[in-house]
């Protein structure tokens, strides 16, 4: 296995060749990327006077096994000094929102929060949760999301809470989305336990595993939620992209064509974290099954709009909002960036720091052909949704529009039978490939990062 080329220098890609580097059976690493840039949806704009602003993920979650793998990147990277957590005691830990019937509600927490009516819900959470127990078992291989929690906590839990929650974490729609795929946790639990709350209580099933390193226990220690860095996310595609030049092993080459089907690509073993859809389009003929289960992989699109006003602007402090689909179907969801992060507002002043996501499942419904909108027509619309929402009369200072095409791949009902038959193809025909990226198994920065990981020990046999 002596050399490996990678297609894709997003964080897959990236975390890929990173792993790559430290087993001894690999001489050369070739890195790929169409763009100009390598990193991917991490992209973080660093403005002159010191603010920075997130186009992409903006916080990761550290928890569990993949959250410390992570972590133990960042460690390794020699980023730990720029790490910005927060902790669980923090307003943008306690204080997450739902925008329901035009206003603004506060997510409940606590034992108070779980017994007592707190609007927009018509009872308990309690209630549904003591419920739960008692639902029968599910024989489906999968459902969508809102059938699953419907069936579980109730139709009002589905409507409401996790309808936002889909929009927040996929931009997707939870009657379209798979639970199998999306909440392999929750579906496990059920399969095993008969209850997610005997799964929580008891376990549900094999988790991934990671050692502890010191920025993993550092974050046990002082129980963060979250994290960035101080320059933004993109410092660790920029710390990993340094770190592979400095091996003398790996080549990067950006606005790089892919073609596999005439032998451009010339390697012992290839690992694609390309989309599935951009890997079907250069994959050969004699791949046609493949190249079917890839293109059924759909993708949507999100704009991003970043905003910045003059002054502590903001009617509540927390994390943000998300609002379900029957309130908005083109706003996902806001969040206050100055809350968690403070330290990248701008020094010169107080200054409040939002970012408007929109779009996903609903883009073409409410924006029409993503080819065919103007940045002026997602910023009015963005600045229209926090002037009603929040209640901020005043015209942004500082804004930015980022329209993310095809940037979140949407997990459908059956999706882990497509991912199964892809690799039996693989497996059956001995092909010389590897699939990583967000396309398959985790759309967050850690679930991409950890696959990448595992794929690499796969492929080598080593421990990276």
């Amino acid at each position: 296995m002596k050399t490996i080329a990678v297609l894709g220098g997003g964080i897959g890609g990236l975390a890929a060749s990173y792993y790559l580097c430290k087993s001894p059976q690999v001489i050369k690493v070739v890195v790929l990327e169409s763009s100009s840039r390598f990193g991917g949806w991490l992209w973080s704009t660093r403005r002159s006077d010191g603010a920075v602003f997130e186009h992409g993920p903006r916080g990761v979650r550290p928890a569990g096994a993949v959250g410390h793998n992570t972590l133990n990147m960042v460690h390794d990277l020699g980023l730990s000094g720029e790490i910005l957590p927060v902790a669980s005691s923090h307003d943008a830990s306690r204080n997450r929102f739902l925008y329901v019937n035009k206003q603004l509600h506060r997510m409940p927490s606590g034992l108070s929060g779980l017994l007592s009516t707190v609007p927009p819900f018509s009872r308990p959470l309690l209630l549904s949760v003591a419920m739960e127990i008692l639902v029968k078992k599910s024989k489906k291989d999968d459902e969508t999301i809102h059938s699953f929690f419907s069936r579980r906590l109730g139709k009002e839990l589905a409507d409401i809470a996790v309808d936002s929650l889909c929009r927040g974490v996929f931009a997707g729609d939870c009657r379209e989305l798979s639970v199998r795929s999306c909440f392999p946790l929750f579906y496990n639990a059920e399969q095993l336990r008969g209850s997610l709350m005997l799964g929580m209580l008891l376990g549900s099933g094999p988790s991934p595993v990671a050692p502890r390193g010191p920025l993993a226990q550092r974050s046990i220690k002082e129980s963060w939620t979250q994290w960035s860095l101080r320059r933004g996310m993109e410092s660790i595609p920029e710390a990993i992209t340094e770190c592979l030049h400095q091996s003398g092993r790996v080549q990067l080459h950006s606005e790089a064509p892919i073609q596999l089907e005439d032998g451009v690509v010339s390697a012992d073993h290839i690992v694609s974290a390309l989309p599935a859809k951009a890997l079907a389009s250069v994959l050969p003929p004699s791949c046609q099954p493949l190249i079917q289960q890839l293109q059924g992989i759909s993708s949507v699109t999100v704009a991003v709009v970043n905003l910045e006003y003059t002054g502590i602007v903001l009617p509540v402090t927390g994390f943000g909002h998300l609002l379900p689909s029957s309130e908005d179907r083109g706003v996902l969801g806001v969040v206050y960036d100055s809350v968690p992060f403070p330290q990248h507002n701008s020094p010169n002043g107080e200054t409040t720091r939002l970012t408007v996501m929109m779009g996903g499942a609903w883009f073409q419904e409410v924006f029409g052909d993503p080819e065919a909108v103007t940045e002026e027509g997602l910023l009015a619309r963005a600045t229209e949704a926090v002037n009603r929402q929040l209640g901020l009369t005043s015209a942004p200072c500082w804004s930015h529009v980022s329209l993310q095409r095809d940037c979140i791949p949407q997990y459908c009902v059956g999706h882990y039978r497509r991912v199964e038959s892809m690799h039996s193809f693989i497996r059956k025909n001995s092909l010389p490939l590897s699939l990583i990226g967000s396309s398959y198994d985790g759309v967050s920065v850690n679930d991409v990062i950890y696959n990448a990981r595992r794929a690499v020990e796969d492929l080598t046999g080593d421990e990276v």
